[in-house]
């Protein structure tokens, strides 16, 4: 089980491009209204979209939602789906805002 990733983690292996898989797991009206970008599959589809995610099974995918909560339920689903290295973006979009704000 990968350990779980605090925003500023995240926002250096951005700035730095580092190889990883950024998955937005919320609702579309959330993301269009904020987002960092990364493969876009809500949390009710998630499960019936693993499949597009299949070539990552061995790869860091980060997975983030509003608040840490769902994106830490994606993570699970996708651990016992195989994948090997998942990381839950604590705090998720309210703590990247709070660190970063909403801008581009």
């Amino acid at each position: 089980m990968a350990e779980d990733i605090r925003v500023q983690e995240l926002k250096s292996k951005m700035d730095g491009n580092e190889d990883f898989v950024l998955l937005d797991v919320r609702e579309p009206n959330e993301r269009a209204a904020f987002n960092i970008g990364g493969e876009f599959i809500p949390l009710g589809s998630l499960m019936g979209r693993m499949g597009e995610l299949e070539q990552h099974k061995e790869d860091e995918v980060i997975v983030y939602c509003r608040s840490g909560n769902r994106s830490g339920l994606a993570k699970e689903f996708m651990e016992r789906a195989g994948f090997k290295n998942v990381r839950n973006l604590l705090g998720g979009m309210m703590s990247w805002a709070e660190n970063y704000g909403t801008g581009k």
